[in-house]
């Protein structure tokens, strides 16, 4: 069965983190419902869902998917680029420690998993503000063991490489070559997110459908036109603490 790991938005949220957005007031009644329905959302489409309580002392802690990256075989806990983010990760070891063994991202590495497109055998890793050179290299040797191949991807001008470039499904993936190195991506089909909505990269796959945020629908037409089953989903005020439908949750095959 696949598993979702998620957290409620904490009640300080408005003080997030930004890099490359300009803050803007949240409402953060709002975005606490946005997120129940995305929860909502991935119940819907067959996903156990396991939701940890809101952490008041971590404003960003509900972009889970940051704290760790989580394989068949093993859970990788990250060190995340923003300091103020690195206490969220040991909370997050401890609901991923039933389903799977750990290992630590360490220090001078710094690695967040919004920053790694995971595809099959492969893992192409941004090389962003939030993950150095150290995380990706430290990333591979933690699984060389395991057959995995990790490949860094140059970031500019966003967040995290899922920002840029995400996998869609299948040999697709959805990006803004003004954002990642496509050259990266070479072996895949490229499909660019529509002009006018260069953060609309970060997309879901989940079974046959794929989320995707409903503030962009010129890309949504895109991916419909191009044979995806698109589902839109409003997630505006968690978009304005740098948020992707991706980041909201760890997803993960439960053993057994």
């Amino acid at each position: 069965m696949l598993r979702a790991l998620t957290r409620q938005v904490s009640p300080n949220f408005a003080a997030c983190e930004l890099t490359f957005l300009d803050r803007q007031p949240i409402d953060v009644a709002k975005a606490i419902e946005q997120h129940r329905a995305y929860e909502a959302c991935l119940t819907e489409l067959g996903v156990h869902v396991v939701s940890l309580p809101a952490d008041p002392e971590f404003p960003d802690s509900v972009f889970v998917e940051d704290a760790a990256i989580v394989l068949d075989e093993v859970a990788i806990i990250a060190r995340p680029g923003a300091e103020s983010r690195r206490g969220e990760t040991q909370s997050i070891a401890q609901a991923l420690s039933p389903f799977r063994g750990t290992r630590y991202i360490l220090d001078p590495a710094t690695l967040e998993g919004g920053d790694v497109v995971h595809v099959g055998n492969a893992l192409y890793v941004g090389l962003s503000q939030r993950t150095n050179r150290a995380g990706v290299e430290q990333l591979a040797d933690l699984l060389k063991p395991f057959g995995y191949h990790v490949v860094p991807v140059e970031v500019q001008g966003c967040l995290h490489l899922k920002s840029g470039a995400c996998w869609a499904g299948s040999d697709v993936i959805l990006a803004n070559r003004k954002w990642i190195d496509a050259k990266a991506f070479r072996d895949f089909k490229i499909i660019d997110v529509a002009g006018n909505e260069p953060s609309a990269a970060d997309v879901l796959p989940i079974g046959t459908k794929l989320l995707v945020p409903s503030s962009f629908p010129h890309t949504c037409e895109i991916l419909e036109s191009s044979g995806f089953d698109v589902l839109p989903i409003d997630v505006s005020e968690l978009q304005k603490a740098e948020a992707g439908v991706t980041c909201m949750s760890l997803l993960f095959e439960a053993h057994g």
